[in-house]
């Protein structure tokens, strides 16, 4: 009896060992893999003339994706923000809701998340495949680092590209939803202007650019890595390319969250 009891605590034990460890160790080797893409990107000579390419791939090409989505959030968000009010407040608080819900948060979130589909799986397969027709070795046999070459260029492409595309973004955004005041809520632009002015700070543009920014490198990191450890063929590649995807977009809500909670809370206790 004893020893069945104490075997079912060992074995317990182990058990919570082992989940821990599954839990823990691709933290450990994230933050591994980062170090080393920083400790690369001291070799400028090599990253430096591929960063253009990747600029254009990663950030103008998904400039009409993040256009499209803003558009739409725009529209709906004005026709939610008259909804959600209606007569209890004046109709230029309409525009207030527009402009911090769309800077704040949903067009860095939304981007981010449509771009983690489009960057994070075009950068784990695109390596994955080079991985998986040992293009990386040869590469690696021609003493070229595949960190300095492959991941450096993407991972700073990423970082200043997603800015700019959620920049723009904010800005399709505030205009939809001020087409949508006019055309559908009856609302004339002095008064969506004066909603959109009464509220205003530099300081959300800022958090919206810091944030996408963070969500630039956080989904490059995660496309290279997924696609650096490929394995088994068409099959892995595919593979890679899905878990880039489901990580960074889970990436994004736990960046989301985190810059809420660092800065938002500190600037609302001051």
């Amino acid at each position: 009896m004893t020893e069945t009891l104490v075997s079912s605590i060992s074995n317990g034990v182990s058990a919570i060992g082992r989940t821990t460890r599954q839990l823990v160790q691709p933290v450990g080797t994230g933050a591994r893999f980062t170090a080393d893409v920083m400790r690369a990107a001291r070799e400028v000579r090599e990253w430096v003339p591929e960063f253009s390419t990747h600029a254009v791939t990663l950030g103008v090409g998904s400039l009409p994706i993040g256009i499209f989505i803003a558009l739409f959030t725009g529209i709906v968000l004005a026709l939610l923000a008259s909804y959600s009010v209606g007569d209890l407040v004046p109709p230029y608080f309409v525009g207030t809701l527009v402009q911090k819900t769309v800077i704040l948060e949903l067009a860095p979130v939304l981007t981010g998340l449509a771009l983690a589909g489009r960057v994070g799986a075009n950068i784990a397969a695109e390596l994955g495949t080079m991985r998986v027709t040992e293009q990386i070795d040869a590469l690696e046999t021609l003493t070229f680092d595949p960190m300095s070459y492959l991941v450096v260029p993407r991972v700073a492409a990423a970082t200043i590209m997603f800015p700019i595309v959620v920049g723009m973004a904010m800005l399709v955004g505030l205009l939809s939803g001020w087409m949508a005041s006019l055309a559908l809520l009856d609302l004339s632009t002095p008064q969506f202007l004066k909603g959109v002015r009464i509220f205003f700070q530099t300081f959300d543009v800022q958090y919206g650019l810091v944030k996408s920014a963070s969500f630039g490198a956080a989904v490059a990191l995660i496309g290279c890595r997924a696609g650096l450890t490929t394995m088994g063929g068409a099959q892995g590649v595919g593979k890679s390319a899905t878990r880039a995807v489901v990580i960074s977009a889970v990436m994004i809500l736990v960046l989301d969250a985190f810059w809420a909670l660092v800065w938002l809370t500190n600037r609302s206790l001051r």
